[in-house]
């Protein structure tokens, strides 16, 4: 029988590019073509533009001292700032720390420290989110220090804290604006010069992904790696300097920064943000009004959008394609996508952040019954192998760990030797955690996880990190936290908690004690006091068992998916 195992062949090579070289290549094939609009903040750049406004900050980071290979972090939902930053940090040779929106400040100190962040760029506020008022919270001696001298005990290596917008917020910071401004002549010579010397391999982001070990990793990705998976994902999808892709993913995921603005930047397409964050009626107004040809989403977001009650208001006729990832897409839904919101040339995708992400997508001439069925096929210059228990190559048709190999597979976690090991064997094999089938054309089904990570409306959530922090809860033994189906979502956070003799806790209490505290995708949507769980013979805790009894008692679904 035929091994699962399949190797991407293309008739173009690989791009062996910086980020920023990317956007010069660009700036120079299409300076008067569009390419970034922030409809939010009724911004419409041109590639001359773009590529003129990361060279000014580029040489600003400079000013500041910052050297190659500083890291450099951003804490911001979507905006025009953030594509700025994520390319002047590449032309001044930093690497990019993408830090998720709705962190707080104890997973924003983790992230600063884990990888020694010296300049930290911000927004002011977002949702429930205060930032500055966090940042004072972790850095208060902001308060009492001249900008660029940051010297906080809680977070060591920071020295810069930048916040977005023209006026200087509060002490001991600068604005964006500042820094912008601030290059003198010899910086931007300084960021000519170093375009000649940064490598495509050398890395140049880092982004933290949820494992089931408890803290989050920080994935450390190359030039290499982004430049080329951008640019093949939006191949796959026929991009070109027609068209017009909204994107309502958020920027500090792949699917934003990559698959979206490298993806586009990569073809000459043009980049349409509808808001800061996703909501449905802005992304089916943008569409509309941008004459939009290709959208992203998470299933969630396709769901919300459809099922607005004026979506009939909106002419969606412009759209072609599209790639609808980040979570199991449920069938009927890709279905609707393509009826009703005129996109029969969807694709969709299957990865993670630590190949960069994609390695499956489906074809935009492929039939629809493979492309809501399936992940699609293997992308250029990539292997994928699936393995059983023991490592060996399973028969096509035989569910195993899916497994990766190319330029897509990360450097490793930063300053974490041994949990890259655990992810990256000897012969450079990423192992993803997830179970797949691979049929006899290639499509890849998966079928489940090796991992008991959760994973929800696109967000990959460590049942172990929401453990450790309820444990810290006084009148809480034990607790176990576990994903069970949600027609919204994909999944939704359960926890089981055994309380201690003679203690009483309810569910508003508990929400409560992880408010604020913990990122809101991650507070449990289902909380079961117990007496005891469910245990193997071994003392393991059976969270499959949890699981069916949850979705008995709730009469929860699995949602069928590709």
């Amino acid at each position: 029988m035929r091994p699962s195992y399949v190797s991407g062949v293309s008739d173009l090579p690989l791009l062996f590019k910086t980020v920023g070289a990317v956007l010069e290549d660009a700036a120079s094939e299409w300076p008067s073509h569009e390419a970034l609009v922030c409809r939010h903040q009724d911004i419409r750049w041109t590639y001359a533009r773009l590529n003129e406004e990361s060279n000014r900050l580029a040489a600003g980071f400079v000013r500041l001292g910052l050297q190659p290979g500083d890291r450099i972090g951003i804490w911001s939902p979507n905006c025009a700032e953030w594509v700025v930053t994520q390319f002047a940090s590449a032309k001044a040779g930093l690497i990019l720390v993408n830090i998720n929106p709705a962190f707080r400040t104890a997973e924003l100190t983790f992230a600063l420290n884990k990888v020694g962040c010296k300049a930290l760029v911000i927004a002011r506020s977002f949702k429930s989110s205060d930032y500055v008022a966090m940042i004072q919270q972790i850095a208060p001696e902001l308060a009492h220090c001249e900008p660029e001298q940051l010297r906080a005990a809680e977070a060591p290596a920071l020295r810069n804290v930048i916040v977005i917008g023209r006026d200087r917020p509060l002490p001991g910071c600068l604005s964006f604006e500042e820094v912008v401004n601030s290059a003198r002549p010899e910086d931007h010579e300084q960021v000519r010069a170093l375009s000649t010397t940064l490598q495509p391999d050398e890395p140049i982001n880092i982004q933290f992904t949820s494992g089931t070990t408890g803290l989050p990793k920080g994935a450390t990705l190359t030039h290499n790696n982004i430049v080329n998976n951008g640019f093949f994902v939006a191949r796959r999808m026929n991009f070109s300097a027609a068209d017009r892709l909204c994107i309502p993913v958020p920027l500090y995921h792949c699917f934003g920064m990559v698959m979206g603005v490298l993806g586009c930047v990569t073809h000459g397409a043009t980049m349409v943000f509808p808001n800061e964050a996703f909501e449905p009626e802005s992304v089916l107004r943008a569409v509309h009004q941008e004459r939009c040809t290709a959208l992203y989403g998470v299933p969630t977001m396709f769901i919300a959008e459809l099922d607005h009650p004026d979506f009939a208001r909106y002419d969606l006729t412009s759209l072609r394609t599209g790639i609808m990832a980040g979570a199991p897409c449920p069938v009927e839904v890709m279905k609707r996508v393509v009826s009703r919101m005129h996109m029969r040339e969807v694709t969709i995708a299957y990865g993670m952040t630590e190949t960069s992400p994609v390695s499956f997508q489906s074809s935009v001439d492929d039939p629809l019954e493979r492309r809501v069925s399936t992940v699609g096929r293997i992308m250029p210059h990539l292997e994928v192998k699936i393995v059983d228990a023991q490592g060996r190559v399973t028969p096509r048709g035989v569910a195993g760990e899916l497994c990766t190999r190319g330029y897509s597979v990360m450097r490793g976690y930063w300053d974490d030797p041994e949990r890259t090991a655990d992810a990256i064997d000897a012969a450079r094999w990423m192992h993803t955690g997830d179970l797949a089938v691979l049929d006899e054309e290639g499509y890849c089904k998966i079928v489940g996880r090796v991992k008991d990570l959760i994973i929800r409306g696109g967000e990959n959530i460590s049942p172990r990190e929401i453990e450790e922090y309820l444990y810290r809860h006084p009148k809480i033994q034990d607790v176990a936290v576990f994903g069970v189906p949600d027609a919204r979502f994909g999944e939704a956070v359960a926890a089981w908690i055994r309380l201690k003799p003679g203690e009483s806790l309810n569910e508003a209490e508990i929400r409560e004690f992880c408010e604020g505290h913990i990122a809101h995708y991650k507070v449990p949507k289902y909380i079961q006091f117990v007496e005891e769980f469910p245990m193997t013979v071994t003392g393991k805790i059976q969270k499959f068992a949890m699981r069916e009894q949850m979705k008995t008692e709730l009469g929860l679904s699995e949602v069928t998916t590709a």
